[in-house]
């Protein structure tokens, strides 16, 4: 009961991490609350692969990791920016841009519930990751000008809820044997962002956002077509004009 159990555990982590992660953004501690978010991604990632390599996975388990998801990866992380960045916009500015994220988030996770896949890839930037990006990007705020913060959200929202195809690395399994290894692993992660919280979260940062932009790339090259076509359309539109 107890194995089967294991997977749900990690998921119940994931959510509790996300609700922490809010807490610690409440009162100011940013950097340690995009730590329990960048934690949470680690357990989100092996609640799966640990199901997978158990055979425990279930309908139950698929539901309860997309509401942990909404909370850990959608809610927390624009809290966090919220709380460091848009505090000083005006206020139903501020509420509406924070909103759009979890409710995209949201809306690309009953996607991913209910629409098949694409073999090998996610549909949209998965809600981890884009939350990932905003709770880490966050901690630049004093670098950055809060406009592109806002422009940044609303670039990450937008990915969440596109048809952009980014690589599934989800498959890579676990082998029976070394789930043991799993909340070692787990310990490790949160004794090292606990001594380097800062300096951690913006070092994940940069592969994140690198996963991110790739679906920004792969949307420019999506429309680059539709213009050339059009462009070659005009032309032949005006080359028949001139015969005649």
């Amino acid at each position: 009961m107890l194995t089967k159990s294991l997977p749900n555990l990690f998921t119940v982590g994931n959510l509790f991490l996300g609700f922490i992660s809010i807490i610690l953004a409440f009162n100011q501690k940013a950097e340690l609350a995009a730590i329990m978010v960048l934690i949470a991604m680690l357990c989100d990632g092996l609640d799966g692969r640990v199901a997978r390599a158990l055979n425990a996975q279930s309908e139950f388990g698929k539901e309860l990791d997309s509401l942990s998801d909404v909370i850990s990866f959608g809610v927390a992380p624009a809290f966090i920016m919220y709380v460091v960045a848009f505090t000083g916009m005006n206020a139903a500015a501020a509420w509406i841009i924070t909103a759009i994220f979890p409710i995209c988030g949201a809306l690309r996770l009953a996607r991913f519930n209910v629409v098949a896949g694409v073999p090998g890839y996610f549909i949209g930037l998965p809600i981890p990751a884009a939350g990932g990006v905003l709770c880490t990007l966050a901690l630049f705020h004093n670098e950055l000008n809060s406009i592109i913060l806002v422009l940044s959200t609303l670039l990450l929202s937008y990915l969440m809820v596109s048809t952009v195809k980014y690589p599934n690395f989800k498959k890579i399994g676990i082998p029976k044997k070394a789930i043991w290894i799993t909340p070692i692993v787990i310990a490790i992660a949160v004794f090292v962002a606990y001594r380097y919280p800062g300096t951690l979260s913006k070092m994940i940062f940069v592969p994140l956002l690198v996963y991110a932009l790739y679906g920004l790339k792969k949307n420019v090259e999506r429309l680059l077509p539709k213009r050339r076509r059009k462009g070659k359309s005009l032309e032949d539109v005006n080359s028949e004009t001139r015969s005649m």
